[in-house]
């Protein structure tokens, strides 16, 4: 018991010495008690025109879906900057294809929802690319999808295969926010939800949560990405990564080694893999004497001290 007793008193000594200890610390430091960094809740629209539909948010449980994908992406800083970072690569390639498909350009932010613009990405479902597509979906699209060569990891050609799909379902449910929610789900699984439980869009289903939050989180981010200063983003035209002008060489034949390949045209192998995230082995089979064309730097643009800085959407810069 006198055992007992004793560490008790220590336990109690300790505490009041260091609490004292930080006393002293906040006193010498002119406060009371600790500072932290401002914070504040973002206000939520009454409405939000997505893809040309315009979004009640009036509701609560709207209101709240919408806060609690907005204050993520808000305060998710690490991968809401290199979103931006990487749009300003890749946005410009893909809003012209999209414009060609006739696709809203706000399905640029279900791109950034998926992957967050990483031309790499890898799901534990096994979904790549900027697009996250299955193997499955990527075929049935029109993509080449093997152990040398995966077009689900070209921005470009993904982009178009999303399109298709996209253009697909909306053929079937005539509601943008709803096809972007099958892009989740799939096609069946929404028409059967939709079907269940009486209603027409998929706003009003009750679904798993992965799919009753994606559509916020793609509205989400078009309101950080299309004013990004209102929510404290600040960058310079030097902070956006660039496009990579390239030139291109049709490849009809094998390639024995990617690696010979990139070295001849006075590229590294890494430069050639990161030109071209499709390439997905050291050499080429190519025994259809299919054509790829496969991207080349241009060796000056690829020094930061040459570079003519181009930005894609102004409101991102403050310069």
């Amino acid at each position: 018991m006198k055992k007992i007793i004793v560490m008790a008193a220590l336990v109690m000594a300790w505490s009041c010495v260091a609490q004292a200890q930080l006393k002293r610390e906040y006193s010498n430091a002119g406060t009371s008690s600790p500072v932290f960094s401002v914070t504040a809740s973002p206000d939520i629209p009454m409405s939000v025109t997505f893809a040309g539909d315009k979004i009640s948010f009036d509701r609560f449980d709207m209101a709240e879906r919408l806060d609690r994908e907005l204050t993520g992406v808000i305060y998710g800083q690490t991968t809401s900057e290199l979103c931006f970072k990487r749009a300003n690569r890749y946005f410009p390639a893909l809003s012209k294809i999209l414009k060609e498909q006739g696709v809203p350009l706000d399905f640029l932010y279900l791109a950034v929802t998926e992957s967050s613009m990483d031309y790499n990405a890898y799901s534990s479902a096994k979904a790549a690319g900027l697009w996250q597509l299955l193997a499955g979906t990527g075929r049935d699209y029109g993509l080449e999808v093997s152990d040398e060569v995966d077009e689900r990891f070209d921005p470009e050609k993904s982009t178009v295969a999303a399109c298709k799909y996209l253009k697909a379902a909306y053929k079937k449910y005539g509601n943008w926010p709803t096809v972007a929610a099958s892009y989740n789900a799939g096609m069946q699984r929404i028409t059967s939800e939709l079907s269940k439980q009486k209603v027409d869009n998929s706003f009003d289903l009750y679904l798993v949560q992965e799919t009753s939050r994606y559509v916020f989180r793609i509205i989400a981010y078009k309101l950080l990405m299309e004013n990004p200063k209102r929510y404290g983003y600040r960058f310079s035209r030097k902070h956006l990564y660039q496009p990579v002008p390239y030139t291109t060489v049709d490849v009809t034949g094998s390639v024995a080694s990617w690696v010979d390949w990139a070295k001849d045209k006075g590229i590294t192998y890494a430069q050639l893999r990161e030109a071209n995230p499709w390439i997905r082995s050291t050499k080429l089979t190519n025994a259809s004497g299919k054509t790829y064309k496969v991207r080349v730097p241009k060796q000056g643009n690829l020094l930061r001290s040459k570079c003519t800085y181009t930005v894609y959407n102004k409101d991102w810069v403050i310069d």
